[in-house]
């Protein structure tokens, strides 16, 4: 081959090299290419959202039975001498008057709504849950061991309403076929004879004569005296 061939060869040589020196040059330009401050997209970091401060929520807390109310007191002690007013709020122990008439005298007393439990209203955390489990006359909070279930407000206000709005119950020591005295209302001075005793309504049926005639009346409790 001539010296010119030669030359022709490498200078061909010499093109396709260059020819993919080019390609490569260029897809290297390309993928190095300064992006324009117009181009360059903001990047957020993601967003972290605030945590949102703890709520207070009412809790049930089981307790020994006829230690209700002690466990209030306790728990109120506890409350003051570890300064936790700003965690634990309100303790209730729903109740009921129960007014219980014997020989024509009343007496009154109070019965637990939900005999064994009491309400607290707090914001839970390791500090609020340990100074109310560790009460004495606590056994434990409703729920698992470690995680204690809120009550639902609805329930809570339900039961707040019934205490603050109670019907007093009362209770009177009478059976069918007794006699008593009708002290108030309509019937009043008139005797009567107990045939139908209605305890969840404190009230009664009796028969009474009235103008000779055999009447059955209804009556509450408050408005008879057993004879």
């Amino acid at each position: 081959m001539t010296n010119e061939n030669n030359e022709i060869v490498e200078h061909l040589a010499d093109m396709e090299l260059g020819q993919e020196g080019i390609v490569s040059k260029k897809k290297e330009t390309k993928s190095s290419k300064k992006t324009e401050p117009s181009e360059i997209k903001e990047i957020k970091e993601p967003s972290v959202k605030e945590e949102k401060a703890p709520q207070k929520r009412w809790y049930i807390v089981h307790t020994y039975s006829g230690h209700e109310n002690k466990v209030k007191v306790n728990l109120e002690k506890r409350i003051e001498y570890m300064n936790m007013a700003d965690k634990i709020f309100r303790i209730e122990v729903p109740q009921k008057t129960i007014t219980k008439m014997k020989d024509g005298k009343k007496t009154d007393r109070e019965e637990k709504i939900f005999p064994g439990y009491v309400l607290v209203e707090m914001i839970m955390d390791d500090d609020s849950w340990y100074v109310v489990r560790h009460t004495a006359g606590v056994t434990k909070f409703v729920g698992s061991a470690k995680k204690p279930i809120p009550a639902k407000d609805s329930e809570i206000k339900k039961i707040i309403h019934k205490t603050q709005n109670q019907v007093t119950k009362v209770e009177l020591d009478v059976k069918a076929g007794d006699k008593v005295r009708i002290i108030s209302g309509p019937f009043s001075e008139f005797i009567g004879d107990i045939t139908e005793v209605y305890p969840d309504k404190s009230k009664l049926r009796a028969m009474v004569s009235i103008f000779g005639r055999e009447t059955p009346v209804e009556l509450e409790y408050k408005q008879i005296q057993k004879i």
